[in-house]
């Protein structure tokens, strides 16, 4: 029989299990082992996706980060849910190879809205890549850009964006090496795919069926199959036939009558203290602890969640974690009176209760985290 959690020590293991409390299932101190052990993470915000891995790589800089970005070990495209994401670069390929039709025919209307036609992405196709060979082998969007206004292709109106969207999502492109002569080193370089990603993982559907089911749910369980099939938009009968070549490779808990999947390591800790009741966490806005699951609840109060996704937008705001639970935001200062009231001059909180001592002085402690994050070495 399943063992039957709360959702306090559901958030807690998921905490666990994602590698960001320094007493977890560590991935390894690597960057690439952190992405290696989440599989996908949500990456539209990129200085947000930076620290998503950085937190969970001890001491690592945002340059340790980037490093591997531009070593081609990690690439940023769109492998699930039309939405950009870091993946390690090995696996990009098999991921869409699961969700690469589903998603461009799930934006086929809104291409034909744009008069994008198939005649027009290999036009496109063409121009991309003899510009990326023209420019040493990495080329800016706004290259890329130019280069299709000149060839007639418009660019406006997001024309431009699904353009790239479809050249990526069919293996042509892949964000990889950092641009940091533009945006403050917030955006990358279009590279080839065949040329960048130098050792792609090979492997026929249902292992790859199987292995995207284990990967999710080693990292984000305990986990629901309804959180899978948000998470990766896989069809129940795909989710069916991955999970049933897993055996006994995962295990389950049950919280308020539901049944989570996750991993045996995982699970294990419920035969001691759930570590993580004193932890106090800085999230970046969209990491995966809250944009993996689409039940948030266990981590997320629904009277805090206009607060921290204002509008109901899709957009999240940075969080304060505490024990698990969302207890505020953070962002950056605006002016100079906010900027007195900051903590280690980078993070000014948005706290939605008082903290006690102990958790001032750990949010203090994660400030300073965060800074030394961002020094350049």
């Amino acid at each position: 029989m399943s063992p039957s959690v709360t959702p306090t020590v559901l958030a807690r293991l998921r905490l666990a299990a994602q590698g960001i409390l320094p007493t977890s299932i560590s991935p390894g101190p690597g960057p690439g082992d952190v992405v290696r052990s989440l599989t996908a993470l949500q990456g539209q915000d990129f200085p947000g996706v930076l620290w998503s891995i950085g937190l969970r790589s001890p001491g690592s800089t945002r340059a340790a980060v980037e490093a591997a970005f531009n070593s081609g070990e990690l690439v940023r495209s769109w492998p699930m849910r039309g939405t950009l994401h870091v993946t390690l670069a090995e696996d990009l390929g098999w991921i869409l190879s699961l969700t690469a039709e589903r998603m461009e025919s799930g934006m086929s209307t809104r291409h034909r809205e744009l008069e994008i036609t198939t005649a027009d992405v290999d036009k496109v196709r063409e121009l991309a890549l003899a510009l990326v060979a023209e420019q040493g082998g990495r080329v800016s969007r706004d290259e890329l850009f130019t280069a299709f206004e000149r060839a007639g292709q418009g660019t406006k109106a997001q024309r431009g964006y699904h353009l790239l969207f479809l050249l990526c999502l069919q293996g042509t492109l892949v964000q990889g090496p950092i641009n940091s002569a533009a945006g403050n080193g917030n955006s990358q370089f279009f590279v080839s795919a065949e040329a960048w990603i130098k050792n792609p993982r090979a492997m026929d559907r249902e292992q790859a069926l199987a292995e995207l089911a284990l990967r999710y749910f080693s990292s984000h369980g305990p986990a629901t199959i309804k959180d899978f099939q948000w998470w990766s938009k896989l069809t129940l009968k795909d989710i069916s036939a991955g999970l049933a070549q897993l055996g006994d490779q995962l295990a389950s808990v049950v919280c308020n009558g539901v049944s989570y999947w996750l991993a045996p390591e995982t699970a294990e800790l419920l035969g001691g203290t759930v570590p993580g009741a004193r932890s106090l966490l800085l999230l970046p806005g969209f990491d995966e602890y809250l944009l993996g699951y689409t039940d948030r609840s266990a981590a997320l109060a629904p009277h805090h969640a206009p607060l921290t996704v204002p509008g109901g937008n899709g957009v999240f705001k940075a969080t304060v974690v505490a024990g698990g639970k969302v207890a505020g935001t953070w962002r950056k200062a605006q002016g100079m009176a906010e900027k007195q009231r900051q903590l280690a001059g980078v993070v000014l909180p948005e706290l939605f209760g008082e903290l006690s001592p102990n958790q001032t002085r750990s949010l203090e402690k994660s400030s300073t985290a965060y800074k030394r994050f961002l020094l350049p070495n």
